[in-house]
């Protein structure tokens, strides 16, 4: 009899234990899979330039590949480094995104003081691709060419301005370039964005830009602006009249732009590979393709590793390039 109860009691106090355990699993939080609520990409630029229309572009068909909704959020200033500190200092879960700039690779080299470290704060996602700069003025202006370019920098030295999306980007230093292969004297303005920086140049208040194809490429199809030469050491198939500015006459000239696609550091490596296959589907739909055939856009689209090696050693090029030019963030 007395065994028997122990044996009864031993069944119940197991019985127990698993209910409470079965209880204890049905009111535990469920751990919803990534992603389950809206993903921003940060744009370091003022709207309307051609990183937030690549971003927009992108986000659409990301959108559509991770079933929720993506947005883009402008954070512009202090040459990208205000929207890169915000991914930076974001939590590393995937639902903040960083569209990153050639001015990621050589900010480490113009500004000593960075509130984060480039190579620490950030997890490569995707390189999107590359693409050539343009140097474009108004299309009233006297400048048919390259050549007639330097010609009136040389006869004023100082006085002719050159507009960038900001200090550190591809448009600032391939302006800087410029000035010293050709070894001429311009004047920078930099703006918070490509967009204000072309308002400012169809207005006549600045005379030339080094702008990304995104940005420019539709006021030079729609005749507002001239575009003198491509900043590529290869023409782009996007403008195949334009020369190269080394075939113009700045010999071993060469720059070029690129988009690539960043979270904040400790994002769960789940996570990036869930990102890198929307960026991919997003890159293959008709809507991002025509955008890239007409800006001259090479889709790479490959896995994580090679857009950190790539802008690696575009960091390596470019602080050679800052170094030995004196090149300033200023």
């Amino acid at each position: 009899m007395q065994t028997s109860l122990k044996s009864s009691c031993r069944k119940f106090g197991a019985s127990a234990m698993l209910a409470a355990s079965l209880s204890g699993l049905a009111t535990a939080p469920a751990f919803a899979a990534y992603p389950d609520k809206m993903v921003r990409i940060i744009v370091p630029f003022a709207p309307g330039g051609g990183t937030d229309a690549i971003a927009r572009t992108l986000g659409t068909g990301m959108a559509q590949a991770l079933g929720q909704t993506v947005i883009v959020e402008n954070k512009p200033g202090a040459g990208t480094i205000i929207g890169s500190d915000a991914v930076a200092k974001s939590a590393p879960d995937g639902y903040t995104l960083l569209i990153a700039t050639f001015a990621h690779a050589v900010n480490p080299s113009l500004q000593p003081k960075l509130p984060y470290a480039t190579d620490k704060a950030f997890t490569p996602i995707v390189l999107i691709g590359r693409s050539p700069n343009v140097l474009v003025v108004k299309a009233d202006t006297p400048y048919k060419t390259v050549k007639d370019m330097v010609a009136a920098a040389k006869a004023a030295p100082g006085k002719l301005t050159f507009a960038s999306q900001g200090n550190g980007t591809s448009a600032h230093l391939a302006g800087e370039l410029f000035r010293n292969l050709a070894k001429v004297e311009l004047t920078h303005v930099p703006y918070r964005g490509a967009g204000p920086a072309i308002t400012d140049l169809l207005g006549g208040q600045v005379d030339m830009m080094f702008g990304t194809a995104a940005a420019v490429a539709p006021f030079v199809q729609g005749g507002k602006l001239r575009a003198l030469g491509v900043t590529t050491a290869q023409r782009s198939p996007a403008l195949p009249n334009v020369p190269t500015i080394a075939e113009s006459g700045v010999a071993g000239y060469a720059a070029e732009s690129w988009y690539g696609l960043y979270a904040p550091a400790g994002t769960p490596p789940d996570v990036i590979a869930k990102l890198n296959a929307a960026a991919k589907k997003a890159v293959e739909a008709d809507i991002f393709r025509k955008r890239a055939n007409e800006e001259g856009l090479i889709i790479t689209a490959g896995a994580p590793a090679e857009l950190d090696t790539y802008v690696r050693a575009e960091e390596a090029r470019w602080t050679k390039v800052v170094k030995e030019n004196n090149i300033t963030a200023n």
